[in-house]
């Protein structure tokens, strides 16, 4: 058996028609499935999720749009001092540079400011206020921030400096008393969407303020709402489709750039891309200092500059998980020493010097590791403050319980899954207790253990080249509208082997009623130890297309799996034994049918097969080899084990001996009828020789024939006895140990794999 990672949660079936709406629409039933699973279960649905037109709103719906337009176009024809103030990640970087090219357009006097995390930290703060208004700026305009900025905008109406804050982040209790607010999540905005990302919400000023739907900017929205992992539906989804587009096309020279030092291909680049490769570069420069170079990236039109930019950003990158890398194994290993201070449901790890700007990286990572909620805080001494990012898990809203908190948090922000925050370090303690407390009421043992909700079990038939293609139809793909989990159940795994530098992967073909597909699984190469020659199993996985050499073929990447039936290991004449019981750590029994048989390092965990041993639904390793059948099977009648390791070997093998026959017993008798009396010592070389038998074999036959009563022997001189009663060879202990102990052989040491494990699946009662 093999515990899966996770729990797969079918999602419910709807009560939709999947055969009809696969008809109307021309598509294959598991796209019909998966359309429905997604509420989108009628043809008209359908057609509108598949096109998306009619998703874009009017700007104007927003609250204050006409206000906020009206004022930016006074300040324009004015000649104001417009400074767009933005966010350091890959949000705020596409935010900024979408508003100030469409002010720009318009032939305003624009500049940005984004604070550096470091040392001003997230969002609006006052010294930056007070620097903007003695640069001469009369209007800000925030973006992807400002909605917590109370303080810095009462600061800025202070100076005589108006303010419009765009942001989509969560909206505190009281707000900012700005000129404006252009906010998806207003009470008061008619805006009918209220998913946008900081960029969306940016974008749809800029569609405000030009009078047009400004396509042109669509390659530079899909980053930031791609990036910031916001729900792919309504008017994200048609953005992020048509973005898509634009950046397969674009003439960018900083986006171009970028695809070169990150070895993008432009024309077939997808969500995976702009999400793993254009996405994680554009967030490292703002991670690791000044944010800047990202913007400058976007609006270069100096190749130059592009490419120097471009190759600073791949830099960049490469020392944020060079860093990454490091707090989270400093995380891990302070999380395993001090199991007193962090078991509880949630955690909070503190250290000094950890860099702030990417222990959110590092959050996430722990959430993968913990399945838990999770806050990495660095803390900097000498202004005795920590600040740090938090990752959730589902059923634990973040925000909300950090609500809970705002006393100890003068500063924090973000979504129920995410947030950011700063708290004196004396305080670090008094979070992780109420965090814990909150925690351990709302989340149970079982919210602990990783969910994935499964979108459809289906059959290795099902996963098609046709049906494959057509799902492309459901991208982009991203929150709320994610890739498709399959489960396939009860499949046969063939050649399953580690791949990679490390074995750190793991590939293997499913197979089933004639039907085959490839699988892949990244990061699941241990798995390998855990699975016995072509073993039952159940995978969890996403369906893509591969392409190699002009051919293609589906293949499923592997999420997890499972084996619900016992296994069986065959170490049979292998010297890493010890490698397997590793492995298995404290899961592991180990049995020997021989006291002078061991596993090095385990001396004192053998058990032999004199104790009392059970293996009953436990990991059990034998080694050595039983003096019968009966010993073993006696065991297994007692509890079957999940999985078993049969490491048997002997010192010596009957197998290969020259086994006596009826034969030769005939002729040996005849010989001690013909010739004995005589004397062993004196003759036995001489018969050994003429018949070519061993010493074994002779010293054999005449401890049988002495057993059965046949003959005699005094001084080591044999002769016959009368003749008595007839008795089989088999009435002779000597004779059973030896057909025992040859059956044994036969069965166990000498089988093949497959007849092994029949043998022992015949004292499985839930296979009989």
């Amino acid at each position: 058996m093999l515990q899966s990672k996770m729990r797969w949660i079918l999602k419910e079936d709807s009560l939709g028609n999947i055969e009809s709406l696969a008809q109307q629409l021309g598509v294959e039933p598991l796209v019909a499935t998966l359309l429905v699973q997604r509420g989108i279960d009628t043809v008209e649905k359908a057609k509108k999720f598949l096109k998306g037109k009619d998703e874009i709103h009017d700007p104007f719906l927003f609250e204050d749009m006409e206000k906020t337009v009206s004022r930016i176009k006074s300040a324009i024809e004015q000649g104001e001092k417009i400074v767009i103030y933005g966010d350091y990640d890959a949000d705020g970087v596409t935010s900024t540079s979408v508003l100030l090219l469409a002010i720009r357009e318009l032939g305003g006097k624009v500049e940005f400011y984004i604070p550096n995390r470091f040392h001003e930290g997230y969002g609006l703060n006052e010294g930056a206020v007070r620097h903007l208004h003695e640069k001469g700026c009369s209007l800000m305009i925030t973006v992807d921030t400002g909605i917590s900025g109370v303080h810095e905008v009462e600061i800025a109406n202070g100076l005589g400096m108006d303010v419009v804050i765009t942001d989509h982040h969560e909206i505190p209790p009281v707000a900012p008393e700005a000129f404006a607010i252009i906010h998806p999540k207003m009470a008061e905005t008619a805006y009918p969407f209220h998913e946008l990302a900081g960029v969306g919400v940016a974008f749809k000023l800029a569609h405000g303020l030009l009078g047009y739907f400004p396509k042109h900017l669509l390659d530079l929205v899909v980053i930031g709402t791609i990036a910031d992992l916001v729900p792919l539906q309504g008017e994200n989804r048609v953005l992020a489709k048509e973005g898509i587009k634009a950046l397969q096309q674009t003439k960018r020279l900083g986006l171009k750039a970028l695809y070169e030092v990150a070895g993008v291909e432009q024309a077939v680049i997808t969500e995976q891309e702009i999400g793993f490769s254009i996405g994680p570069r554009m967030n490292a420069v703002g991670r690791l200092g000044d944010a800047d170079p990202a913007v400058h990236l976007l609006l270069t039109e100096d190749v130059d500059e592009a490419q120097e930019l471009a190759s600073f950003m791949q830099d960049t990158n490469k020392e944020r998980q060079e860093i990454v890398q490091a707090i989270t194994e400093e995380a891990i290993a302070e999380i395993e020493a001090h199991k007193d201070i962090y078991g509880g449901k949630a955690l909070v790890v503190a250290k000094e010097g950890w860099n702030v700007g990417v222990i959110g990286i590092v959050a996430s990572r722990l959430v993968s590791e913990y399945s838990r909620p999770v806050i990495v805080l660095g803390i900097d001494k000498e202004k005795g403050i920590a600040k740090g990012s938090g990752r959730s898990i589902s059923g634990f809203d973040l925000f909300a319980n950090l609500s809970d908190c705002r006393d100890i948090l003068p500063h924090f922000g973000g979504h129920p899954m995410a947030a950011g925050m700063t708290l004196s370090m004396d305080n670090v303690n008094e979070l992780r207790t109420r965090l814990n407390e909150l925690a351990e009421e709302q989340l149970q043992e079982e919210d602990l253990v990783p969910v994935t909700e499964v979108d459809a079990e289906c059959e290795l038939k099902d996963i098609s080249l046709k049906a494959l293609e057509e799902l492309q139809m459901l991208a982009p793909f991203g929150v709320g509208n994610p890739k498709p989990i399959f489960v396939i159940r009860n499949i046969k795994a063939v050649g399953a082997r580690q791949i990679g530098g490390q074995g750190t992967h793991l590939k293997l073909t499913l197979s089933k009623d004639n039907e085959t597909l490839d699988a892949v699984g990244f990061g699941l190469g241990s798995v390998y130890n855990h699975m016995s020659q072509e073993p039952i199993i159940s995978v969890l996985g996403e369906a893509s297309i591969n392409e190699w050499n002009n051919t293609r073929k589906p293949q499923l990447m592997l999420k997890d799996l499972s084996i619900n039936q016992w296994q069986l290991f065959d170490l049979r004449g292998k010297r890493d034994i010890v490698k397997y019981a590793d492995s298995l750590q404290k899961d592991v029994c180990i049995v020997s049918f021989q006291k002078d048989i061991t596993l090095s390092g385990y001396e004192k965990e053998i058990k032999f097969f004199d104790d009392e041993v059970d293996v009953t639904n436990k990991n059990v390793v034998f080694i050595g080899l039983p003096s019968s059948l009966h010993d073993i099977s006696s065991l297994l009648k007692k509890g079957f084990p999940k999985r078993i390791y049969a490491g048997f070997s002997s010192h010596s093998s009957e197998m290969f001996k020259t086994i006596p026959t009826r034969e030769h017993f005939k002729i040996y008798y005849g010989l001690i009828r013909q010739y004995g009396p005589f004397s062993l010592r004196e003759y036995s070389e001489r018969i050994r020789k003429w018949k070519g038998w061993s010493e074994e074999t002779l010293s054999f036959m005449t401890q049988v024939f002495f057993e059965l009563n046949f003959v005699t022997i005094e001084n080591g001189v044999v002769g016959l006895k009368q003749a008595g009663e007839k008795r089989d060879f088999s009435e002779s202990p000597t004779y059973q140990r030896k057909q025992s102990q040859l059956q044994v052989e036969q069965e166990l040491l000498y089988s093949s794999y497959g007849q092994l494990k029949d043998w022992f699946g015949q004292f499985n009662n839930e296979e009989n």
